[in-house]
């Protein structure tokens, strides 16, 4: 059995962060699937989905570690072609991805305690997201 459905969010940019654990869960609820796959997508090429723990903490250790690594002022060729500067944004949905398959057990997503799935808006600006949900097993 396949489900697909999708989670539509609005973003500020900037490393917007929003847990959608929650979302993908009611999925799996309405799926019916009890033993498979959950698999979640970002089409978007500035953001990306990832698993950590939704505390103001982590989620600023996530976002310091990115900076070093992928700093907005920094040159970007991408930058010099296009002028919009979001070559950061690229560099650090790239590092992440845009996509992450949880397994499902019972009906739940198997997920640890202090984990939940997270998508992050890298770009320079608002926008309205769609997740890709596909829900995939046996009922």
């Amino acid at each position: 059995m396949v489900n697909s459905g999708s989670i539509e969010l609005e973003t500020r940019g900037h490393a917007d962060t929003h847990d959608v654990t929650a979302q993908v869960q009611d999925r799996v609820d309405v799926s019916g699937v009890r033993s498979g796959l959950a698999s979640i997508f970002t089409s978007s090429s500035t953001s990306a989905l990832t698993t950590i723990e939704f505390e103001s903490g982590a989620l600023d250790d996530l976002r310091r570690a990115l900076d070093e690594i992928a700093p907005q002022d920094r040159e970007y060729k991408h930058n010099l072609r296009w002028h919009d500067g979001n070559g950061h944004s690229h560099l650090r949905a790239a590092l992440l991805g845009p996509s992450l398959t949880v397994p499902i057990l019972d009906g739940q997503l198997a997920l640890g305690t202090w984990q939940q799935i997270l998508f992050i808006d890298f770009d320079v600006r608002a926008r309205t997201r769609s997740l890709v949900v596909q829900i995939i097993g046996e009922a």
